[in-house]
């Protein structure tokens, strides 16, 4: 499965849920929004999923995610993003009218920006945050790296780029201007985050996707000892103060549980045995206070449901008080995103 398979409706709908604890206010803090040849996940697309009008979760804010997503088609390639940027502030905007109905969606956004153009790339994160002054919260460049292929066909980045002067040098811009770094990596890169972290510690860095432990390819049949590598690995991130983390991104076909090559999805009582040890183990190490759950749409979505995803959520975290709750589904993406107006944020 890769981003070139499109999202299956009609597989999705042999297994639809109604909403667990329909009142708990979330905050998606991760979904992308584009149009392709193959798949069209826009606002109309999105709101079928998270308006809680059409009977799903109650959906009050998002975080929208680059993805490469209507850049420019010409001008300096460093420059380009800025069309993404513009992309999602529209959509923001029209969000926030109420003419979509209550979800905020889009109320914060990060894109992306070469971080190897040093101290240069400060004028670049300039232009972007002249395009989107009140939702505009940071980047995510390009980092991922996997020595067996994990992202073939897709380019890989330089295996120790987030190590080089250049990089670091780049993300001292973010910082200086109050912006923050969403980083997708696989497990084995782990120690890279916690070397960075340290580094740069009033930085605030997002861990997306949990860490990624790979399960497919080079890696499938090696659960239990990629399962360690990660723990340790994202041990380091903890120990990290300025690293928050993100629960979720976990069914895409890079960890391996093979949902898509099922002739039915997974329920969320599925998801949550197959996730469950991952969650538990990365919120014990972080803590609610620095966690917050990400739907990864539409990138998930070739894996399971929305309402799906959610109960799923919500049963894995059915142990925790609801203050504890509170701040992984609601306050700690909305904090670190700075996400104005939303419910008690």
């Amino acid at each position: 499965m890769s981003l070139e398979w499109p999202v299956r409706d009609d597989w999705l709908a042999q297994v639809r849920e109604a909403p667990l604890e329909p009142d708990l206010p979330i905050v998606d803090a991760h979904h992308h929004l584009w149009k392709l040849p193959h798949d069209t996940y826009l606002l109309d697309e999105f709101l079928a999923d998270a308006d809680p009008q059409r009977g799903g979760h109650n959906i009050v804010a998002s975080v929208f995610a680059e993805c490469a997503a209507m850049y420019r088609p010409d001008g300096p390639a460093e420059l380009r993003s800025i069309g993404e940027v513009e992309f999602a502030n529209g959509v923001g905007a029209q969000a926030a009218s109420g003419a979509f109905g209550p979800v905020k969606a889009c109320a914060a956004i990060f894109g992306s920006a070469d971080l190897m153009l040093g101290d240069r790339v400060g004028a670049v994160l300039d232009l972007h945050m002249a395009r989107a002054p009140e939702r505009y919260r940071g980047i995510r460049p390009i980092v991922c790296a996997d020595p067996h292929g994990a992202l073939d066909p897709w380019p890989s980045a330089p295996a120790e780029m987030m190590e080089s002067a250049a990089f670091r040098a780049g993300a001292r811009e973010l910082q200086r201007r109050g912006l923050s770094l969403d980083l997708w990596v696989f497990h084995h890169q782990l120690d890279q985050v916690a070397s960075l972290a340290a580094a740069l510690p009033d930085l605030t860095i997002i861990l997306d996707h949990i860490g990624t432990p790979l399960g497919m390819g080079w890696y499938a049949g090696r659960r239990d000892e990629v399962f360690a590598a990660w723990r340790a690995g994202l041990a380091a991130v903890a120990e990290r103060p300025n690293v928050r983390l993100k629960l979720g991104g976990l069914n895409m076909h890079f960890n391996g549980f093979g949902w898509h090559e099922r002739s039915r999805p997974p329920t969320s009582d599925e998801l949550a045995a197959a996730n469950g040890p991952y969650y538990a183990a990365a919120i014990d190490l972080f803590g609610p206070a620095r966690c917050m759950f990400e739907s990864n749409f539409p990138m998930d979505k070739r894996a399971c449901g929305y309402d799906v995803l959610w109960n799923a959520h919500k049963k894995m975290t059915a142990g925790f008080s609801a203050d504890e709750r509170r701040l992984m589904f609601h306050d700690v993406a909305a904090r670190t995103y700075r996400i104005e107006g939303s419910v008690a944020a």
